[in-house]
Formats: structure tokens, C-alpha cells, sequence
């Protein structure tokens, strides 16, 4: 019993003393300021919708009523208004990039169209834009076929269709973007300041030579793990719950449906997990600059592979087993369920179960690497 409450006291005075010793740091606490605020809002408006205001033209030969229509059609918010050319200004116009389409519309095209002929329109496409024009090009050819059908019923009636699509959006209505990568973004931040803030305060005890202050105080590696797991944790943990309420839910309007405590309950989890793999990181490094290296080369697996940013069936079938082993692989389908689903703990619980496994694998592996280090800075 006496253990017990040395093992808490210990624990609960030493995470005291991360938070001064974070207070200290205006280089952490600016990092995670900006994570959890500027950078959520930017991810998420910066990151135009699949289409956004792209520069378009039209050479429109024909002069016609369809014509007319199909360049009403082409309007904000995907397009800006287009701008009507002559023939031949489209390589002037395209070389000196000021449009990312061309429309090339050509003459008698409306009459083409009525008479059962196939027309072909001409679209010149700036492919140094590469997302704007892979997606552009599929809306042009979406707008001007929806255009041209629109016009021929009215000629000759609407044909039959045998079998008629009904589409519904769920979870996402309206099919912004800015709601899946604000809430994304808050995700990727969390692995990267889980891993970062406890590794770095491990490395901070190195190189400001209060490590050797705690190896002659009657504390284990076990309690020096521990406080700065739970001290960390409860830093990331505030501000992605500020981050979730403030910026995604305020600033950026989301609707988020699912429940912010069983979210803040996974996300704790995961900080367990998330700072052992630092500290293990922590301990592997001499200095800052070497941990921030290290970081880079498992942070940016981790946030692109875990299926935050790609589906995960569309990985290789190795990446995906290797990415199995991660908890932020497990956590991102729980945050995701929970969050943009409103998944309940009967539908997460193998995703809870896991993260809590690899968490567990990754501390006990931490704490071994942790008692090594001591011992050998001691002997």
C-alpha cells in the first residue's frame, strides 16, 4: 500500500514539474498554440474544395442558344465567370497562364446536336495545375453533357430511364472538404505533439542537466515514465478538445455528431501509446536536433499511411499489415468512426482494444530502453 501512494505521489509531483517545465519552454508552448489553432483553420481553408474559382475560357464559334447556356453554366463557385476569346488568343491566354481551361466551342455545334450528330468540342487544359485540371476536366465534361441533355428534351421530350439513382450524402451533406480535413488535421496533430512533447521533455532533462537531479532522487524510471505520459497527455489532450470545440465546430462551422467524450477517452488512450513511442525516441536520441530527424522519419509514415489521408485499401497489402502494428493506424478509425459517424463504443471497442494492446507493447518496450539508459548514465 505504502508503494502504491509512493508510486502516485511520485508520479503526480514529477507531472507537476513538466508543467513548469513546459510553462517554460515559449518554443513548445508556441508549437502547441499554432498546431491546435492557426493550423487547424489553415489545413482546412487552404485546402480548397476538390474545385475552387479555377481560371476557365471559352471560344464560343457557334453563337447559339446551347452554347450560351453551356457558358451560364460555367460559373462560381468551381469556375470563375468565364472569359469569352477569340480563336486565336487561346495560346497567348494559355502560355501566359492565365487560364487553366479553354472551351472551344465550334460552329454549328447547336445544330449538330439536334440533328442526331456527334460534335466534338475542343477543351485545352493547363496540366501544370495538376489537381485543378485532373478534376476540372471531369466537371467541364459533367456540366456540358447535363447542359446539352437539359437542351434536347425540350426538342424531344425526356427519354425513358430504366433505372434512376437516388443519391444520399451521409455524414457529410454537403460534401465540404474543409469539415474532413479540419477534423483530420486535428488527428495528425495529436500523434505528432503526443510523440513530440514527451520525447522532448525527456531530451530537455538530458541537455539542461536535470536528468542526473532525478537518478540521485528515490524515483524510478517506471514514475519518470508515467508523469511525463500523463502530465503530456493531458496537454494534448486540452488542446485537441479546444481545437475540436473552438476552431472546427466555431470558427470552421462543422458539424461533428458524434460525442466528444468518447473521443477525448480514445484520444487519452492513444497519448499513452503516442508518448511511450516518444520516450522510447527520447531515449535512442542525444540531442534535439537528432530527435527532431528521427521524427520526421516516423512521423510522416505514420500521418500518411495510417489512413488519415488515403483509404487504406488502397494501400499494398504489406503496407497495410505493417501499418497494423501502429496504434495510430487503430486510433484514426476510431477517431474517424466516432467523430464523422457517431460510432458508439459497441462499434470502436476493436479499435479501443487495440490501440490499449500496441500501447501497452510500446511502454513495456520504453520502460526496458528507459531503466537501460539510467542504468547505464549511473554506472
Amino acid at each position: 500500500m505504502g508503494a502504491r501512494r509512493s508510486l502516485f505521489h511520485n508520479t503526480w509531483h514529477l507531472g507537476i514539474k513538466e508543467f513548469h517545465s513546459l510553462l517554460g519552454d515559449w518554443t513548445m508552448l508556441f508549437l502547441i498554440v499554432f498546431m491546435f489553432t492557426v493550423s487547424i483553420y489553415a489545413d482546412a481553408r487552404a485546402r480548397p474544395e476538390s474545385l475552387h474559382r479555377a481560371s476557365i475560357a471559352v471560344v464560343d464559334e457557334d453563337r447559339s442558344q446551347l452554347s450560351a447556356r453551356i457558358v451560364a453554366a460555367l460559373q462560381p463557385p468551381q469556375f470563375i465567370t468565364p472569359e469569352l476569346i477569340a480563336l486565336a488568343a487561346i495560346d497567348k491566354g494559355m502560355d501566359a497562364g492565365r487560364h487553366t481551361f479553354v472551351l472551344d466551342i465550334p460552329p454549328d455545334f447547336q445544330r449538330d446536336v439536334l440533328a442526331g450528330r456527334a460534335p466534338t468540342l475542343q477543351l485545352n487544359v493547363d496540366a501544370t495545375r495538376q489537381s485543378q485540371a485532373q478534376t476540372g476536366t471531369g466537371y467541364i465534361q459533367y456540366i456540358v453533357d447535363d447542359e446539352i441533355r437539359a437542351f434536347v428534351q425540350r426538342y424531344r421530350g425526356p427519354a425513358p430511364q430504366p433505372v434512376q439513382i437516388v443519391e444520399r450524402a451521409l455524414f457529410n451533406p454537403n460534401l465540404s472538404q474543409g469539415w474532413f480535413a479540419g477534423v483530420t488535421a486535428i488527428i495528425n496533430n495529436i500523434t505528432m505533439l503526443g510523440i513530440l512533447l514527451t520525447g522532448a521533455a525527456l531530451i530537455r532533462e538530458r541537455e539542461h542537466g536535470t536528468i542526473e537531479h532525478l537518478l540521485v532522487m528515490p524515483v524510478t524510471p517506471l514514475e519518470i515514465m508515467l508523469s511525463k505520459v500523463w502530465s503530456m497527455g493531458v496537454v494534448v489532450l486540452l488542446a485537441s478538445s479546444f481545437s475540436l470545440q473552438v476552431v472546427v465546430k466555431g470558427l470552421l462551422g462543422a458539424v461533428v455528431p458524434g460525442s466528444p467524450v468518447l473521443f477525448g477517452l480514445g484520444t487519452l488512450l492513444y497519448l499513452f501509446a503516442a508518448a511511450s513511442i516518444g520516450i522510447y525516441m527520447g531515449t535512442l536520441a542525444r540531442n534535439m536536433p537528432q530527435f527532431g530527424l528521427m521524427s520526421i522519419l516516423l512521423l510522416l509514415p505514420l500521418q500518411i499511411l495510417s489512413g488519415a489521408l488515403t483509404p487504406r485499401e488502397s494501400m499494398p497489402e504489406l503496407v497495410r499489415w505493417l501499418m497494423s502494428l501502429t496504434p495510430t493506424t487503430h486510433y484514426v478509425s476510431l477517431a474517424q468512426g466516432v467523430l464523422f459517424r457517431d460510432a458508439g463504443i459497441d462499434v470502436v471497442w476493436p479499435q479501443f482494444l487495440m490501440v490499449a494492446a500496441i500501447g501497452g507493447a510500446f511502454f513495456a518496450l520504453s520502460h526496458h530502453r528507459l531503466r537501460h539508459t539510467i542504468g547505464t548514465m549511473q554506472g
